[in-house]
């Protein structure tokens, strides 16, 4: 035994791409899918202290705080929780400028449901047509204040992954730049 806090995993594709965008992704056919899929996994394992996750996704679901609440009330298993990846989320300019209301939903609406969490950032472009970049933490426009600020009002414990960085000196800034929004905030992030 490990004592893993969760199981992260995305919900997938119906396309020819694992992880990639495909019209079937967002359709009730596919949300139900993803019901039975997660509920056969939960009751098979029958996890006593570890929590099966999704990732919050662009382009499939769970991508929206309501969409990722309306899974957890559809699937109805008490070891089913929440991964949040609030970059993942931000996939439109609306999203983009308003990201700080959008993490504070994400907090209200999931919460007490969250067990881990990605910390990387989101740079919107500025030519035609809308192209948003992932980015290290303090390269983009994601509101790290309201995020760490939400995220300390959970459970002191609560995992914070950096991903996605070409280098050591990446992860390493990244990792700076998180700890001095959270001290200006007076907020705990442990190593």
């Amino acid at each position: 035994m490990i004592g893993a806090r969760c199981c992260v995993n995305i919900a997938g594709s119906c396309g020819p791409k694992w992880d990639g965008p495909y019209p079937q992704d967002l359709t009730a056919a596919t949300f139900d899918l993803i019901v039975e899929s997660v509920r056969s996994i939960i009751d098979a394992v029958q996890p006593t202290r570890t929590f099966y996750t999704l990732e919050t996704m662009p382009w499939m679901y769970p991508d929206s705080a309501a969409s990722y609440l309306r899974l957890l009330e559809a699937v109805d298993r008490l070891r089913f929780g929440v991964h949040l990846d609030p970059v993942n989320v931000v996939n439109s300019p609306r999203r983009y400028f308003e990201n700080g209301a959008l993490l504070r939903e994400c907090f209200e609406k999931l919460g007490p449901h969250i067990k881990s969490c990605h910390a990387k950032d989101v740079r919107l472009g500025d030519g035609l047509t809308v192209h948003l970049d992932e980015v290290r933490p303090g390269a983009g426009g994601l509101d790290y204040k309201v995020f760490l600020r939400e995220l300390d009002r959970l459970d002191a414990d609560m995992p914070l992954i950096l991903e996605h960085l070409a280098t050591e000196e990446d992860y390493d800034r990244a990792a700076a730049y998180v700890r001095e929004v959270a001290d200006e905030l007076g907020v705990s992030v442990r190593q």
